[in-house]
């Protein structure tokens, strides 16, 4: 899948242009109250112009500013199909995988070759090594390596397998090993990858909320503008006739003076503001089903998180040799690496590493030793080997775990002693598992096996934590396992000895309380509380229960993703408040630079300007150039803005207050100050080329 794309791209770029043009259909401008307001204004003093000309009349000044209103539009467009853009750069790459390949139809024991649009749902079909999985579906047989880098970009092959969590697959990936059999799940058009490409190109997008919220928000503030304005007028007139003013308020003047004082700047970046929220996601490789999650995300109050794979990093690692008395650390390191030779899981593999690491012992040639390996079995609950380091006598090692070992030792004649027991129970207060290595049944000490919390993971719940979100670890482990993972992680709370239901019973407790609550799951047994979360992400190796009731899907299954989700939701809404907050002080400013200037000449007395002519700061050169100044820096903001509101205003975790105090600081005052600067720019430049 297409990573994360520059916004100075020039493909992008040129077909923006264009679709800021077709943009200007009035079906399209109508769906942006303020915008249209704008949009009418423009035709309307265009018309007014046309009229002028045809009667033999050109004016230079209306002329610049109906090109710079028209400008004013053209921009907002861009920058709403820029955004639109970046996900369509995402959806033609996914397009291409789409294809009507043919599939090997399974009907009655025999395959039949079939076109894949031919499928239909619980129709089953064979997929062998670089067979393309023609539609998504679920195996129900046999288990394979998938190459779904198409869709993830990840290039490392999954695992699909019938009968688990990891029984999901999709049209278009390829099958690399093996025999599957698939039940397609999906009808043409209607696939993952169809949905993905609406989803990540905005087809389909529609307006969250709090994007409706805004838009009445500024739509009425358009409205009271609108009045005001239209009052302006008649007043204006009657200002002239009395004081004998030379400066004409037109219907042209009046309407920049509108455009310039209505809410245009986040008028014109709301929907890129929104459509940009969506796209990170998807340049983080989750996507999301709606704009209202992304939204979810960035209002959630509690995040539930499984403590393997999210907080730990999944696998139980050796960190420590604990011998008994008359044992040296040594000795038992050396046993404990004998025993685990033929031990493939991730914790034998450990503890061999931890031999090698604290007391260099490598490889050593076995060849010449009698050995028999020990593997683990649900009925010993141990494992480990016999070994012949002389020819008549065997000498057996194994570990295991304290409950199955300790009948062992005792079997074998010797006692479980006091100090056993002891460090047992202090490891599990410590949430470590302790494995018992012995030799023949005599006990040598302990091997500390510890879930190793993921390196920076505490940091990530302190953030959080500052913006006011409460974590809850999720695990199966027993109370005091739980407890010391969950004070090591820096959680707020945890579950131990967890069921499924339990996820949806925490859910909906939180939820009665008014919270937003987000979680992360892959299973059939976590579709409810997927559902019933306000944030469900589910794993893309997920079954398709879960990719089905989850409102975002991780194409990474990486369960730590949850994480960043927040965060990308958060610096939705920050980006929104900070560009709403900077676009409402940029009109009060506007309003005070350009009402002076338009009428400073009212009321005067012969080379003494009027009263008002205190209010003018900048002293715009004339009431001309104070409009023509405005309308252009009016256009021009957007285009300045536009990185912002693609990118995002920097996530720095902070409470509420602390985010509103800092907005108000850099986007209210900015929004305060920069128009006053910007304008009087422009005015020097304007009359210093002569445009008025």
């Amino acid at each position: 899948m297409t990573k994360n794309r520059s916004i100075i791209d020039k493909k992008i770029i040129k077909a923006s242009i264009i679709e800021a043009f077709k943009k200007l259909h009035p079906k399209t401008q109508i769906k942006n109250p303020v915008m249209f307001v704008v949009y009418m204004g423009s035709i309307f003093t265009s018309t007014i112009f046309i009229k002028d000309i045809l009667s033999g009349s050109f004016d230079g000044f209306n002329f610049q500013i109906i090109i710079w209103l028209w400008f004013t539009i053209i921009f907002a467009n861009f920058a709403e199909a820029l955004a639109e853009g970046r996900g369509k750069a995402q959806a033609d790459s996914l397009r291409k995988l789409k294809s009507n390949t043919y599939a090997r139809l399974f009907v009655n024991g025999s395959e039949k070759k079939v076109l894949s649009s031919e499928l239909k749902i619980g129709d089953l079909v064979i997929c062998e090594s670089n067979d393309i999985i023609p539609i998504d579906g679920e195996v129900i047989e046999g288990i394979a390596t998938v190459d779904e880098s198409a869709i993830t970009g990840e290039s490392a092959p999954v695992i699909r397998e019938s009968g688990g969590d990891r029984s999901a697959v999709t049209g278009g990936t390829t099958v690399l090993s093996d025999k599957i059999i698939v039940k397609i799940t999906a009808e043409q058009g209607d696939t993952f990858l169809d949905r993905m490409i609406h989803l990540v190109e905005g087809a389909k997008r529609k307006k969250t909320p709090n994007e409706i919220a805004l838009s009445i928000l500024l739509s009425g503030l358009t409205i009271i503008l609108l009045l005001a304005v239209a009052t302006l007028y008649v007043f204006a007139i009657y200002s002239k006739n009395i004081s004998g003013d030379q400066f004409d308020v037109t219907l042209t003047v009046l309407i920049s003076l509108l455009v310039c004082l209505i809410p245009t700047t986040i008028g014109g970046l709301l929907s890129a503001i929104g459509i940009s929220g969506m796209d990170r996601l998807v340049t983080h490789n989750v996507i999301a089903k709606s704009g209202r999650a992304v939204e979810a995300a960035g209002d959630i109050d509690v995040l539930l998180l499984d403590k393997t794979g999210t907080i730990t990093l999944g696998n139980r690692m050796a960190t420590q040799f604990i011998p008994l008395d008359g044992v040296t650390e040594n000795y038992l390191a050396e046993r404990s690496q004998l025993a685990s030779l033929s031990d493939d899981t991730p914790e034998g593999r450990s503890i061999v590493v931890l031999a090698k690491e604290k007391f260099n012992f490598r490889g050593r040639d076995l060849s010449h030793f009698q050995i028999v390996n020990i593997p683990f079995s649900a009925q010993t609950r141990m494992s480990g080997i016999d070994i012949n380091f002389d020819k008549d006598i065997t000498t057996s090692l194994r570990k295991g775990a304290a409950f199955s070992m300790k009948q062992y030792i005792l079997d074998h004649g010797f006692d479980f002693s006091e100090s056993l027991e002891k460090n047992i129970k202090q490891l599990a207060l410590e949430g470590a598992t302790p494995l018992i290595v012995t030799e023949n049944g005599k006990p040598l000490g302990i091997v500390k096996l510890k879930d190793i919390v993921k390196g920076g993971i505490k940091e990530r719940f302190d953030q959080l934590r500052k913006i006011g979100i409460k974590t809850v670890m999720i695990t199966g482990d027993n109370p005091l396992t739980a407890s010391a993972i969950a004070a090591e992680a820096g959680v707020d709370d945890f579950i131990a000895e967890a069921k499924p239901e339990d996820k949806l019973n925490k859910i909906r407790e939180e939820q009665s309380e008014g919270k937003l609550v987000a979680m992360i799951g892959d299973g059939t047994n976590d579709a409810p509380a997927l559902a019933q979360a306000d944030v469900g992400v589910a794993m893309n190796t997920g079954t398709q229960a879960a990719r089905e009731a989850g409102n975002m899907l991780d194409l990474d299954s990486n369960p730590t993703k949850l994480i960043e989700i927040v965060e990308i939701g958060k610096q939705l809404l920050m980006t929104r408040g900070a560009l709403t907050t900077f676009s409402i002080a940029n009109d009060i400013a506007k309003y005070f630079a350009i009402i002076p200037a338009i009428f400073s000449t009212l009321y005067s007395l012969g080379a003494i300007n009027g009263p008002l002519s205190k209010l003018n700061i900048m002293s715009l050169h004339s009431p001309q150039s104070a409009i023509l100044s405005s309308v252009i820096f009016n256009a021009l903001i957007i285009v300045i803005l536009i990185p912002i509101a693609l990118k995002g205003v920097k996530f720095i975790p902070s409470s509420t207050s602390k985010v509103l105090v800092r907005n108000l600081l850099i986007f209210g005052l900015g929004g305060l100050v920069l128009p006053f600067i910007g304008i009087k720019l422009i005015d020097i430049i304007v009359n210093f080329l002569n445009l008025v």
